[in-house]
């Protein structure tokens, strides 16, 4: 019976996602228990340190035998550990003697932060399938619209002309940087541990090197230099990558909200038919998918700072501190899987007015090119007195809601360097744009790897 918002049946879609649940779901953690097991046990053999007959039982049932969770969950609250339950199971299971040599040699942590990072395995996959499908779109996006006018604005206030591709490609590198650092935290991350007790092989003895570097070869993962039962800087770096992420998105995501407000009305999320956005104001059209991601975004710091509480280990293991993770990276992750596909699907249906954009660049009459005329006029009259003159001029311009270009005729410094000609092409917004519509491309044809189906972007 779910009883969080992470995992209510209701709200799921708007908390995580179906994909990255499984990945953490408790079957999925039994199997990878298990898996190590195997691992572990083909592993001893393989060195002589358990029979091989032995090892192919414990093999055969880990892999294929059946482990109910309630009877896990009764054995685990009966026992008040959360191997132990799971361990006579498997040993009980064996025929022959080959139970006793379930588990041999290693400890609860070796096996449970093994089997925990290939979950992260496959869900740090699916963060980088999704961010590299996020940043295709974002780099189509910024092409297609390259040359669309917009206002830049800087401290809530408009600042110069630039184009919505090239406010798009800002995101769409960033989210570049996301993919990079997840694609090279993988080698330190994807590492398992297997140890024993403090890490010192003492139950393997001269062999347990040998050991762990079979078992994790087999399971796929990197074999760390010593032992990191109470080193856990691996898990603290995902819960880094978990913020950093959740950060870009909340930035794009943020953005995407204020420009659909209604005084702004330049963009619009995917709106389909039956989407409310009031239960009493019918009229509202909310950008609710964007309410999911920023939601999201806020929670998953909640939930993976708490993890570099673990990081304080005392000697060489405390499970008190170390449990933190156990909570804070799967929901990290699962809120971080459907905040990148909501993003995904509000890139994909995102809706550009692009009337309203250059419409708003009119708002102050003029005075966003204001940069543009002090430096034509600086040429001239030296820039710090320029600069005093389109001041003098932009304020008036303000505070009496007239055009700036009026204002600048009334000043006999202004009028006597600049022609009429000279103000119709400082005041053409095309003409002060820099190279933005080059910059707004340069994703596409540097990054655009996957080609995203056309009807994926119905």
């Amino acid at each position: 019976m779910p009883s969080t918002m992470i995992e209510s049946a209701l709200f799921e879609r708007n908390f995580g996602d179906t994909q990255m649940r499984e990945i953490f779901a408790d079957e999925a953690l039994v199997r990878h228990l298990l898996q190590v097991e195997a691992a572990l046990a083909d592993a001893e053999a393989r060195v002589g340190l358990i029979p091989k007959e032995a090892a192919r039982e414990i093999c055969r049932q880990a892999l294929q035998g059946e482990f109910p969770l309630d009877r896990l969950r009764r054995g685990i609250e009966a026992a008040g550990h959360v191997m132990v339950p799971l361990v006579r199971e498997l040993a009980d299971a064996c025929e022959g003697d080959a139970g006793g040599y379930v588990h041999w040699g290693t400890t609860t942590q070796d096996v449970y932060d093994t089997a925990s990072v290939l979950r992260y395995r496959e869900a740090v996959e699916l963060v980088l399938e999704r961010l590299r499908s996020l940043r295709g779109r974002l780099a189509e996006l910024a092409e297609t619209e390259a040359d669309t006018l917009m206002a830049g604005r800087t401290n809530g206030q408009h600042a110069l002309p630039i184009t919505f591709g090239y406010k798009v490609a800002v995101w769409c590198w960033e989210v570049q940087r996301q993919v990079e650092r997840w694609e090279q935290a993988v080698p330190r991350v994807l590492v398992g541990n297997i140890t024993g007790a403090v890490g010192t092989f003492a139950g393997f003895g001269d062999q347990g090197p040998e050991v762990q570097r079979l078992a994790l070869a087999e399971l796929g993962l990197g074999v760390p230099e010593i032992c990191w039962h109470s080193a856990r800087d691996r898990s603290a770096e995902l819960a880094s990558l978990l913020i950093l992420t959740a950060g870009t998105l909340e930035k794009i995501a943020g953005e995407l909200y204020r420009l659909q407000s209604t005084e702004y009305g330049e963009l619009e999320e995917p709106h389909f038919s039956g989407k409310v956005g009031s239960s009493t104001m019918p009229h509202k059209r909310n950008p609710s998918l964007c309410f999911a991601v920023l939601t999201a975004a806020r929670a998953i710091r909640g939930e993976a700072s708490m993890v570099f509480e673990a990081m304080a280990q005392e000697h060489e293991r405390h499970s008190g501190i170390w449990r933190t993770e156990w909570v804070g990276l799967p929901n990290g992750f699962i809120l971080l899987g459907g905040a990148l596909a909501k993003l995904d699907q509000i890139i994909a249906g995102l809706k550009v007015n692009r009337c309203r954009m250059e419409r708003n660049l009119e708002l102050l009459h003029g005075a966003i090119m204001s940069e543009a005329l002090m430096l034509e006029l600086g040429k001239r009259i030296g820039r710090q007195v320029a600069h005093d003159l389109v001041y003098e001029a932009s304020m008036r311009a303000f505070e009496e809601d007239r055009p700036l270009r009026d204002c600048l005729l009334e000043l006999p410094e202004v009028r006597a360097q600049l022609s009429d000609a000279d103000l119709d092409r400082l005041f053409d917004h095309r003409s002060y744009l820099g190279l933005a519509s080059q910059l707004a491309r340069g994703p596409a044809s540097a990054l655009l790897h996957t080609v995203i189906p056309t009807q994926d972007r119905s």
